[in-house]
C-alpha cells in the first residue's frame, strides 16, 4: 500500500503561482510513475501531468501546457507540480496518484494509490 500526501494548495489571485508537492511517506516514489490529475466540483477527474517512472515520458493536458511543469526529487521522495499563469478555470482540488504499473495514458483508471487532495482556488 502506498500512501500519499499532498500540499502547497492555497488561494492565489489570477497570473500567479503556486507549487504543489506530493511526497509518498516510507515509500520510495522515485520508482513510479506519479500523475497530478484536478477535479473541479460536478466536473469529472481529468489527468494535468503525469511522469513515467524514469522521468523520460511526460504527459500534460493541453489546457496547462506551457503553464504547469511536473518535476521529481528523488533525493527528497517528492514530485511537484509547478503551476503558473493560473487562471480561474483551473480551481479544483488536485491529487497526485501513483502506480506500480506503467501509465501511459495519464488517465484516472491507471492508477490505484491516490493522496487526499490539496484545494487550488484562482481567484480575485
Amino acid at each position: 500500500q502506498v500512501q500519499l500526501v499532498e500540499s502547497g494548495g492555497g488561494l492565489v489571485q489570477p497570473g500567479g503561482s503556486l507549487r504543489l508537492s506530493c511526497v509518498a511517506p516510507g515509500f520510495t516514489s522515485g520508482d513510479l510513475p506519479i500523475g497530478w490529475f484536478r477535479q473541479a466540483p460536478e466536473k469529472k477527474r481529468e489527468g494535468v501531468a503525469c511522469t513515467s517512472s524514469e522521468d523520460d515520458i511526460t504527459y500534460y493536458a493541453d489546457s496547462v501546457k506551457g503553464r504547469f511543469t511536473i518535476s521529481r526529487d528523488k533525493a527528497n521522495n517528492t514530485v511537484y507540480l509547478q503551476m503558473s499563469s493560473l487562471k480561474p478555470e483551473d480551481t479544483a482540488v488536485y491529487y497526485c496518484a501513483s502506480d506500480p504499473r506503467p501509465t501511459p495514458y495519464c488517465a484516472p483508471w491507471e492508477f490505484e494509490y491516490w493522496g487526499q487532495g490539496t484545494q487550488v482556488t484562482v481567484s480575485s
